[in-house]
């Protein structure tokens, strides 16, 4: 005698509202990747999604407000993705290794991620500038553990977010060259992940042999803050002698300079109003 299939536990208001979400936002990113922001209306947002016209507005407020949400919820599902592809790494170079391979895999399986980003900062700018927020805090998190366990004896703590965005700007423009195609992502090629280990590798080491070696020059003296007091006045010392003291009032006066004065020429001048020649 056949035994009873198990029936299917029902699902709750709660898990449908979250799948009915989240089955929009995927529809919305499908449509803006073909169409661009300006093509994915909300018609044909709720008929590939397979949902009610109407179904559309117990989710978002507007178009406008889908929009908004849509980088963000795509961004962070890119790091949640990545967060599992760099587990077991032992150090900072494996896990820029691991990212960098889970980040062109995302890729693939995501194609209109790109399209989506660059439209955003016009479209959806409160999007972009959230998305950006995000994966920067993610990032510097990282790196920042890095640091603590002596990674990275080489950068300054302010340094880290340099690395981070210079490390997001070799994704971007990697995935432009190598693997941008008219039929979506193609697979990163494995010379190219080399090429970008290696350049990692030689930034981040500074030199050293190993992670665990110590930096090989003295790091740059951190930027002073409120509490190492004022900073030293960098104007060079007045080199200047001092003019001298007046003399006292009742001080003789100095004798004067050049010949003696003739007194009978001092009278005949005076007489006449003809200057003296034996003044100075």
């Amino acid at each position: 005698m056949p035994t009873a299939k198990p029936k299917k536990a029902k699902k709750t208001r709660a898990e449908k509202s979250a799948e009915n979400r989240l089955a929009l936002l995927h529809a919305a990113a499908e449509v803006v990747g073909e169409l661009g922001y300006g093509g994915a209306s909300i018609a044909r947002i709720t008929q590939r999604a397979g949902l009610a016209l109407g179904t559309f507005y117990l989710y978002f407020e507007s178009q406008q407000d889908l929009f908004d949400q849509l980088l963000p919820n795509l961004g962070g599902e890119l790091l949640n993705y990545l967060a599992k592809k760099v587990q077991g790494a032992n150090n900072i170079l494996g896990v820029e290794e691991a990212g960098f391979r889970g980040f062109f895999e995302f890729l693939r399986m995501n194609p209109a991620f790109f399209r989506i980003l660059n439209e955003a900062e016009v479209a959806a700018p409160l999007a972009y500038e959230t998305h950006f927020s995000l994966l920067r805090a993610r990032y510097i998190e990282s790196l920042e553990r890095s640091w603590r366990k002596g990674e990275l004896p080489d950068f300054r703590p302010e340094e880290l977010e340099v690395l981070v965005y210079m490390l997001m700007a070799a994704r971007s423009y990697l995935y432009l060259r190598y693997s941008k195609g008219e039929d979506g992502p193609k697979p990163m090629p494995e010379w190219v992940v080399g090429t970008f280990v290696k350049f990692v590798r030689g930034g981040l080491l500074q030199g050293r042999g190993s992670l665990s070696e110590p930096s090989l020059s003295q790091p740059a003296p951190a930027a002073p803050t409120a509490s190492d007091g004022p900073a030293p006045d960098p104007t060079p010392p007045d080199l200047t002698p001092p003019a001298p003291e007046p003399a006292p009032p009742d001080a003789p006066a100095p004798p004067r300079r050049g010949r003696a004065r003739s007194p009978a020429r001092s009278k005949a001048a005076a007489r006449n109003d003809v200057p003296d020649a034996f003044d100075p």
